[in-house]
Order: structure tokens, then C-alpha cells, then sequence
């Protein structure tokens, strides 16, 4: 077993906990949206899943996808000599516009928590199972990008 494997394996794990957490967190919001008024005992429970969500499997994970997937471009650059041109590949590209939104969403969602707890429903239970998909689509495009390395030099 070598390094790169080994982050690679870490960096996937990471990545299936960050994208659990981020397909879920929009169901719960739907549910909340739907059954729980603003300062009723059940609102109270979905804020409590919903912070445990973010702060216990969500945060760490997106740590930690961001901490390996960075690992792993420092090992391209140095211990297999590709240098920093490999970030210009075509499919690299698009692997890490899928990172940029899969972050830029996350914040989207931490910063819905915060309405949530302010006791504002600023997006309806429709709108939240339709994003449900978003953070799935995303990992479809990064993995794919990255298995197929199209455009490759």
C-alpha cells in the first residue's frame, strides 16, 4: 500500500460522508418547512438533527475532503513530477468547478441553518426536495472527470 493510494481511499471516504450529510440535510430542511412552526417543541428536535448534521458529519467531512484532495494535488506536483501544469487539464478543471460548488452549496445550507434558527422559512418544502439531488450530480461530474481524465496531454 503506497501514499497516493491511501489518500485517494481517505479522500473518497471523505467525500461519500461530506455528500451523505449534503443530500440529507435538504430532506430534513423539507420536513422542518413542512411540520415543525417556528418555536414549537418539534421545530426544536429538527434543529437539533439538523445542527448535529452539520457540525458532527458535514463540517469534518468537508475538512477533510479539502485537507486530502490537497494532499493529493501536492502529491501530482512533487512525488510524481507532474508539476502544477496537471491543475490545467481539461478534466481537472471541471473536477475542481464541482469542489467549488459543492463547498459554495455547503455554505448555502449552514447559512439556511441559521435562518432555520432564526425561525425563518425562507425556501418552501418544494424548493428543498428539488436541490435534494444537487450535491449527487456534482460527485457524478467530479468522478467522472476523474476516472475518465478527458483532454488529457
Amino acid at each position: 500500500m503506497n501514499l497516493f493510494d491511501t489518500l485517494r481511499g481517505l479522500h473518497i471516504i471523505a467525500v461519500i460522508a461530506w455528500m451523505s450529510g449534503m443530500m440529507y440535510l435538504p430532506r430534513l430542511y423539507a420536513y422542518h418547512t413542512e411540520t415543525a412552526p417556528p418555536g414549537s417543541e418539534f421545530d426544536a428536535n429538527f434543529l437539533v438533527w439538523e445542527r448535529k448534521l452539520l457540525k458532527i458529519i458535514i463540517n469534518p467531512s468537508m475538512i477533510l475532503t479539502w485537507i486530502l484532495g490537497v494532499s493529493l494535488i501536492f502529491w501530482h506536483v512533487h512525488a510524481a513530477k507532474e508539476g502544477w501544469a496537471f491543475l490545467a487539464q481539461p478534466w481537472m478543471i471541471v473536477k475542481l468547478a464541482a469542489v467549488i460548488f459543492l463547498s459554495g452549496w455547503h455554505g448555502f445550507l449552514a447559512g439556511s441553518y441559521k435562518k432555520f434558527l432564526a425561525g425563518e422559512r425562507s425556501k418552501s418544502a418544494k424548493f428543498w426536495r428539488a436541490t435534494n439531488e444537487l450535491p449527487f450530480l456534482a460527485a457524478v461530474v467530479a468522478v467522472l472527470a476523474v476516472t475518465l481524465q478527458f483532454g488529457q496531454r
